[in-house]
């Protein structure tokens, strides 16, 4: 056997205090939010500058896209799909605003969740990445402190979950009418100027964000110019989408009066509508009918500045509670909005929701799985059987427990009991019929089924093996989504309520919930709290090749980032226990003899 080597974290870049990195960065950026908050958005401009020059600012965006992101191994047109450490950190040293020169992004197609139709994503190169997000962190709290209160989308510490309970809290207790629409192409439309005259920061970086925007697209060898939109890919979009995007909510609902005269001569103290934004879909709220047309006009004319129009077949009048004629067509009560069927029920009045004052409304709202949703995930789950019907026993379980857990997480939030014991069963089904395709000539089926269901924690039918079992839908808690509070912002400096907040967030697997219970938020390896948008991992403290078991006790929640040096560590330790050493750092595999 020849001489080998073995890469490992260098120590220069392993030894970061990546404690102290964040802590200096986020004091900075609680500063600058702190100061738009206050008015004061000169000084934050000036902080934002000081945080664009921060060594720690450029070592944090660095990891954030090298090590962090879950897209990190994808090239942009340079072809770069990781840095080695030294790299990185030969890379702090380019990161400058002035000679700054963007270059173009590369084309890459990605199908669309159930169609045939593809999307166009722009990928930058991996230093363009870094300075995009070497800029968001001193944009995001910026805006962070402006943005409204009912957007959703692509914001720390917000979710879909949060969209939709503030939905439920609307309609909750009154019927309403709504407004269902999404942006047409929005990533692709946005108008330069508008953004550009809209981003409100300094020169320097709006000169950057131009060259982002400007840059140009390379799909397969062919140039093309982009004249509009951010491109979807990049580290920065979403942020500039919700800059654009900005104002559209208060815009519309300032145009209403806050009281008004019913018919009947009551008042209607809270006449303003609804509006609830996640990232380009929205949902107008009110009992007035007339209203959601004069919502539907208004947002239209405030998208036409920002280059941007209602998509005419994804939008869609309707009521909560009853079906109503609109366009001479009835729509069913009830709507989907980000894979959640939301509609209230007529019930009597043992069932029927109750007002602040135990008063009957006669209706109780529930919000479901989409049957949209619900169809999607039997055609991942078939498709997934139909590629295994060859494979092990083992191998389908480990291919399937993650879609199911995934998918399940997603909808734990709401009124999902029912669709989880459904979906069991179409399960069982499908599962039943894998197994009858692997039974010899005419013995009987039963045989495959003992073979393959054995009695275990679901009973005599729990598809298993020795290793590993199936999660069953079942399985998953209901557990009520925490609405974010409206003025909450990340940037706000309250660590006791986001980690908190994080530890109880329902997206996250209980498994890992319950590690950050134990650990009071902190990750063990850099001491640091948990972020919002970190990427958690969890992690045997006692590596598994080492005897280590896998239980509770022997399981920890770590960063991504510190989990990559913690598992490298671990596979280090085994190579120099066999007499391997570090020379010119590298480790350096001895000779072997026959």
């Amino acid at each position: 056997m020849s001489n080998a080597s073995i890469t490992k974290t260098t120590p220069e870049w392993n030894t970061i205090n990546w404690a102290k990195v964040q802590r200096k960065v986020f004091k900075l950026q609680t500063r600058i939010f702190q100061a738009v908050k206050s008015g004061n958005k000169v000084k934050a401009k000036q902080l934002q500058k000081l945080l664009l020059k921060s060594h720690y600012a450029k070592l944090l965006a660095i990891r954030k896209v090298t090590q962090d992101n879950q897209g990190k191994k994808t090239a942009g047109v340079d072809g770069k799909k990781s840095l080695r450490p030294n790299q990185r950190l030969k890379l702090v040293n380019e990161l400058r605003l002035k000679g700054y020169k963007a270059k173009a992004l590369r084309r890459v197609w990605i199908p669309k969740p159930g169609r045939e139709e593809k999307r166009g994503l722009g990928i930058p190169t991996m230093k363009d990445r870094v300075m995009q997000a070497l800029v968001k962190s001193a944009l995001e709290p910026y805006w962070e402190a402006q943005f409204e209160g009912t957007s959703y989308g692509f914001r720390p510490g917000r979710s879909a979950h949060d969209a939709i309970e503030r939905i439920y809290t609307v309609i909750n207790s009154k019927a309403k009418y709504v407004l269902d629409a999404d942006i047409a192409k929005c990533f692709d439309k946005i108008n330069h100027d508008h953004l550009l005259s809209k981003v409100d920061c300094s020169y320097n970086i709006k000169r950057i964000i131009k060259q982002w925007l400007k840059c140009g697209v390379l799909d397969k060898g062919v140039f093309e110019e982009t004249e509009s939109g951010t491109p979807q890919g990049g580290v920065i979009s979403p942020l500039l989408a919700n800059i654009a995007l900005h104002g559209m909510i208060d815009d519309i609902v300032n145009h209403f009066p806050r009281t008004k005269r019913r018919k009947d001569g009551s008042t209607n103290w809270d006449y303003k509508p609804r509006i609830i934004r996640y990232a380009d879909y929205f949902v107008v709220l009110h009992e007035d009918y007339d209203v959601i047309l004069q919502c539907k006009e208004l947002i239209a004319q405030w998208l036409e500045q920002v280059g941007l129009e209602i998509k005419p077949s994804k939008t869609r009048i309707c009521h909560t509670l009853k079906d109503v004629k609109v366009n001479g067509k009835m729509e069913e009560a009830g709507f989907d909005f980000l894979g959640f069927n939301i509609r209230s029920y007529p019930t009597g009045k043992h069932h029927s929701a109750k007002t602040g004052w135990k008063k009957n409304l006669g209706f109780k709202t529930l919000i479901k799985p989409s049957k949209k949703k619900i169809l999607a995930h039997h055609e991942e789950i078939k498709e997934v059987i139909k590629t295994n019907k060859k494979s092990s026993q083992t191998a389908l379980i480990a291919r399937l427990n993650p879609i199911i857990k995934g998918w399940c997480n997603y909808y734990r939030t709401v009124c999902s009991k029912e669709t989880f014991s459904s979906e069991d069963n179409i399960l069982w089904n499908m599962l039943r019929a894998w197994t009858a395709s692997r039974k010899k000539g005419n013995a009987p089926l039963i045989n495959a089924l003992s073979k393959y269901f054995t009695y275990g924690k679901h009973g005599h039918w729990t598809f298993q093996t020795k290793e590993i079992s199936l999660y069953y839908h079942a399985e998953t808690k209901i557990m009520r989504h925490q609405l974010v509070k409206p003025e909450a912002s990340y940037y706000d400096g309250n660590w006791s309520y986001w980690s908190k907040r994080r530890g109880n967030y329902t997206g996250t697997p209980t498994s890992v919930s319950k590690l950050l219970k134990k650990q009071k938020g902190r990750c063990p390896q850099c001491k640091q709290h948990f972020t919002p948008d970190d990427l958690i991992e969890v992690d045997h403290i006692i590596p598994k090749s080492k005897g280590g078991k896998d239980t509770y006790n022997n399981l920890q929640a770590l960063h991504r980032h510190c989990h990559d040096v913690k598992s490298k560590n671990d596979y280090l330790y085994d190579w120099l226990d066999n007499g391997y050493e570090w020379k010119d750092d590298m480790l350096t595999v001895p000779m072997t003899r026959d």
